[in-house]
């Protein structure tokens, strides 16, 4: 499997009040539809997947919100992109080597564009940062 594309669909950052106190967020990525779709490569089609997504991370207790909506392409073997449409449509799940390829690249992303969104409405960041201890 290899990923060809991600792209926004929807970004949204709500501030609903000051930061104060001790501030807990969470994260999450929902994995919403999956459709067949075709990718020209030079004149011939490559079957593909495309899989819509939402992240989101809530600041608590109760002052912001991210929302990102989007989506992200995906080939394989014709084979293979059968297997996976049929897995989704069955039960809404992906294999496994699928799924942590997928969630990796989304969580990457989005994790990396929350960050700037939160410096941008004076939030803290949605993920640990690395810290220096000197000693």
């Amino acid at each position: 499997m290899a990923i060809v594309g991600l792209q926004f669909s929807k970004i949204l950052v709500e501030k609903h009040a000051p930061v104060k106190g001790k501030v807990q967020v969470n994260n999450n990525v929902q994995l919403k539809e999956l459709e067949k779709t075709d990718l020209m490569v030079g004149s011939a089609k490559q079957g593909a997947l495309k899989l819509t997504f939402e992240f989101t991370a809530k600041y608590e207790p109760k002052f912001a919100d991210m929302i990102m909506n989007g989506s992200l392409t995906f080939v394989d073997t014709p084979d293979k992109v059968n297997e996976v449409l049929e897995g989704w449509k069955k039960n809404k799940q992906l294999p496994r080597e699928v799924t942590a390829s997928v969630l990796n690249t989304v969580l990457s992303r989005c994790n990396i564009e929350a960050i700037i969104l939160a410096r941008e409405v004076n939030l803290p960041s949605p993920v640990p940062l690395p810290k220096v201890q000197v000693r």
